[in-house]
Order: structure tokens, then C-alpha cells, then sequence
């Protein structure tokens, strides 16, 4: 389940914006692996800002660095990567949604198994993990650390197939959610995603060694060569006779979640076959088609509205201005957090553009609406830079429900759109008018003729409510009081 904490070591994030989720790199057959799993991971960086850590494997141990923090500050140290030995690695970075913010939660775990020691890395949420911890706790297994990810790690301890991936396969039947990962023994590199590929894993390649990455951007920071997106419920096992790949999974219709294309994946990223910056240009224009209202100018709330706002400018024909201006270095203030602080924190990291804002018109163009805490103050912002009028959009449906699969997001009692009506959400925030993309718009973007409603082409269950697996310890009143007393006791 998601879970919502503060992290000492990282800068303030936006209490209005969903958190993405995770990032996963694994490279085999190269010299300097830990040094491009570290590149890898810089690249995925805007996946988890909370803690990184990297295992590499030089043929007879695993080494293994794990760290609170930002990738650039934890493997900054040419010492650190020269401990990194080894011609395979797997990386991690962290926000938390399931567990606590502490080391013991900073992935990969690694573990000593019969078969000999596996790192194990994932991105995404188990949505059975709490039943399924239970049942292994009462046979026997110890737990170290409070994330879902450790569920996988006794499952492919407690199988009883013969061979690793037939471990790592009985494993994977066994949990319901949303996950990619990366797994590294003594002689394999294996990665897999879940059936319906709700979170993204491409397959890449450098000269002879093969690479697995959460985004296509993660590649192209190291030189490598993208091949192919992993397919849904698809396992591959990289060793020195090359690629496999497995399918144990029944086939199913993909759930890409639609939230990669509107705000978690880096611009720069192609996600299943689709490009991310032209995909939000596309959002951006459908999204005018709806709403186009009389104005002077288009701006964007930066950086994520920014290729929505070039969209939408083009196809309404509005100038397109940077009128607001973020500030790129923003860490956690020095300044003791009082409440008018406090409310003063936006401008830390946005302030308006005046000299373009004075008396214009102005279309603000945002990806997202959470607690509307953060939209109310740029409204504020802009109006008060001498905006004549200030007309919000959204390039995102209302997000009426929270995400039970690898996204932090707010419990359902705190998004605003689960409680009021996109006029209730106007008048909340102060704009003169407030538009968002409708389910069928964004589906039209993303090159469909509508939603499916019978069958919807993306995991689209924070706008809709409609989740498309089994939330099995959500309705689990037992499992939740056990977790409860978990989190209390660590």
C-alpha cells in the first residue's frame, strides 16, 4: 500500500504532485558495470529521490553499496564505484510507497540462498504483499525489512523449484500488483514485468553486454543501444550464452499506466514504442480542442506542463511564453519552517514572470491537480504578477482515487477532485476558469478512438476508480492491523 513520509536527506517535494515511483538498471558483460549502473541511475533519477544503492558481481562475491540520498551524491565517490567490482550490477532508486524511509528498506536486498547469493530490485507495488507476508511469517520466515519487496525474496527462498528461474517464476505467480525487476545471481541477469505491464522495463544493449532499464533515457545516458521494451508478464534470463526469454504468465491485454505518458517518465523516454514529450504534446492539444478559452498568452507550470502547454498553444494558436520561472537548485531551506515559511515555499521553486504576465489573458497549463494546495498558490502567484485573468488547465483527467500500484499517492479523503467538482475546485483555487482533459480526450492523444470501457487500454484506476487487479490486502482488515503493529515496533 502507499505510504506517504519525510526523508531528511532529500528537499521538500511537492505535497501536489503524485510521487513517482521507482528506478530499475541492470547490466551484464561489461567492464565499469557499477560505473554505468550509477550513470543509469542518474538518468532515472526524477523515479526516486530518497536513496539509491547499486550490487555488482566480479565472479566471486557481490559487492554491495547502499545509501539515503541522490544518486550524484552517494557514487560521487570514485571509491565507492571502485568497490563496485565486477562485470554486472544491478541499481535501485527509492522514493518510498510501500515500507518506511530507513537503509534496511534501500533496495537491491541481497540474500545467501541454497542456490548462492541473489540481488533482487523492483519497482512498482504488490497489492497481496501483506497476506502473503503473513502466510510466510507463519511458516517460518524472518523479515528484515518492511518492504514489499523482501514478500519476493522468501518466495523464491521457500519454492521448491529445481532451477532459479523456475524459483524466480513460482514467485512471480504468486503476487498480484504492479512491478518491474532486476535480479542478479552468480551467472544470470534476469528481469521480468508484470502481466499486465502496468510499470515500463526496456532492453537495451553496449558493444556485447545487455542492459535493463525502467526508461529508454537511461540508455542513452550510457551509449547504448535500445532493442526492445520488455513485454507484459515476459521473464528474460541474461548468462554468457546470451538472451532467453520466458513467457509463464497467461497473456492478458496490456495496462501501461497512462500516468508515465502525462508526468513520471522524463520527456526524453520512449515508453512502449511511444515517445513521452510528443505524447504530452499531444494531451496538450486534444486538451485545447476541448477547452479553448479567449486569451493573451499560454504558459506553463514548470518543468512537467511545459510540453502539454506547447501543445495546447499550438492548436489553440495562443503565444506560447515562459511565464513562470523555476528555480532549478532548490534544496531544503535553511530557514526554521514556521507556518508563513511555509506557505511562502512555492516561490522557492516557481516565481512569476512578470514582464509577460501584466495585464495578459493567461491559459496555465498544469499536468495535475492532487490536494491543490500548490495550484491555489500559483494562481495567487500569477494573478498577482498582474495577470488580467488566469484560466487553468489540466492535461490529466480528476484524480479521484488513490494508486495502489508503486505511486505515492494521497489516501482518497485528501484529493481534492474525490471531494468537489471541478467548478467546487475552481473556486478553491481562484482561477476564472478550470478545464480538464476528459477520459476520452486523453485516450484520443494517445492515438485510441476513446476509452474502452469494456476493456481500457491503460491503467488509468487513479481518474476512474476501475483497478484492474486484485486488491487483496486492502480489504484485509487482519493483515493491516499486523502491518500497523509492524511499523510500530520498527
Amino acid at each position: 500500500m502507499t505510504h506517504t513520509t519525510t526523508n531528511p536527506f532529500q528537499p521538500a517535494g511537492d505535497p501536489d504532485k503524485f510521487h513517482e515511483e521507482c528506478g530499475v538498471f541492470g547490466i551484464y558483460g561489461t567492464e565499469d558495470a557499477a560505473a554505468l549502473t550509477a550513470l543509469g541511475l542518474h538518468a532515472l533519477q526524477h523515479r526516486g529521490q530518497e536513496a539509491a544503492g547499486i550490487v555488482s558481481y566480479d565472479g566471486k562475491r557481490f559487492h554491495p553499496h547502499r545509501a539515503m540520498g541522490l544518486v550524484g551524491d552517494i557514487f560521487s565517490d570514485g571509491e565507492v564505484i571502485g568497490r563496485l567490482r565486477g562485470d554486472s550490477a544491478i541499481g535501485h532508486n527509492r522514493y518510498s510507497t510501500a515500507g518506511e524511509t530507513v537503509l534496511r528498506n534501500v533496495q537491491p536486498l541481497y540474500a545467501d540462498y541454497s542456490f548462492g547469493g541473489l540481488a533482487l530490485a523492483h519497482n512498482g507495488n504488490l497489492t497481496n504483499a501483506r497476506q502473503l507476508r503473513r502466510e510466510l511469517v507463519e511458516t517460518g520466515s524472518l523479515f528484515q525489512s518492511t518492504m514489499d519487496t523482501e514478500v519476493i525474496q522468501h518466495l523464491i527462498a521457500t519454492s521448491r523449484g529445481t532451477h532459479l528461474l523456475d524459483r524466480v517464476t513460482d514467485a512471480l505467480r504468486a503476487i498480484d500488483g504492479a512491478y518491474s525487476l532486476v535480479a542478479l545471481s552468480r551467472r544470470k541477469l534476469i528481469g521480468a514485468r508484470d502481466p499486465l505491464g502496468v510499470r515500463p522495463l526496456v532492453l537495451g544493449q553496449l558493444g556485447d553486454a545487455w542492459i535493463l532499464a525502467s526508461e529508454t533515457c537511461a540508455l542513452d545516458i550510457i551509449g547504448a543501444s535500445f532493442v526492445r521494451d520488455i513485454e507484459p508478464g515476459e521473464v528474460v534470463v541474461i548468462d554468457e550464452d546470451g538472451l532467453r526469454s520466458h513467457k509463464p504468465a497467461p497473456q492478458v491485454r496490456q495496462r501501461l499506466c497512462i500516468f508515465e505518458y502525462i508526468y513520471f517518465a522524463r520527456p526524453d523516454s520512449d515508453v512502449d514504442g511511444t515517445n513521452v514529450y510528443e505524447a504530452r504534446k499531444a494531451i496538450g492539444a486534444e486538451l485545447a480542442r476541448e477547452s479553448q478559452v479567449d486569451a493573451d498568452l499560454v504558459i506553463p507550470v514548470p518543468d512537467s506542463g511545459v510540453p502539454a502547454a506547447i501543445g495546447y498553444a499550438a492548436e489553440a494558436r495562443v503565444p506560447f511564453e515562459l511565464g513562470m520561472i523555476r528555480n532549478h537548485y532548490v534544496g531544503r531551506t535553511f530557514i526554521e519552517p514556521t507556518d508563513e515559511i511555509r506557505h511562502l515555499g512555492v516561490r522557492l521553486k516557481h516565481n512569476a514572470n512578470r514582464g509577460q504576465l501584466r495585464g495578459k489573458r493567461v491559459i496555465l497549463v498544469d499536468d495535475s491537480i492532487v490536494r491543490g494546495t500548490t495550484s491555489q498558490k500559483i494562481v495567487e502567484m500569477v494573478r498577482n504578477a498582474g495577470a488580467s485573468e488566469v484560466h487553468v488547465r489540466i492535461s490529466s483527467p480528476p484524480t479521484r482515487s488513490p494508486c495502489f500500484y508503486g505511486i505515492d499517492t494521497p489516501e482518497a479523503s485528501e484529493l481534492l477532485a474525490a471531494k468537489h467538482d471541478v467548478e467546487g475546485i475552481r473556486q478553491l483555487i481562484g482561477a476564472d476558469s478550470l478545464a480538464y482533459i476528459s477520459m476520452d480526450g486523453l485516450y484520443r492523444a494517445m492515438g485510441e478512438p476513446g476509452r474502452d470501457n469494456e476493456s481500457p487500454q491503460y491503467c488509468d484506476a487513479c481518474f476512474s476508480g476501475e483497478y484492474p487487479t486484485m486488491l487483496t490486502d486492502m480489504n484485509d482488515t487482519d493483515n493491516t492491523s499486523q502491518m500497523s503493529l509492524l511499523a510500530e515496533l520498527a
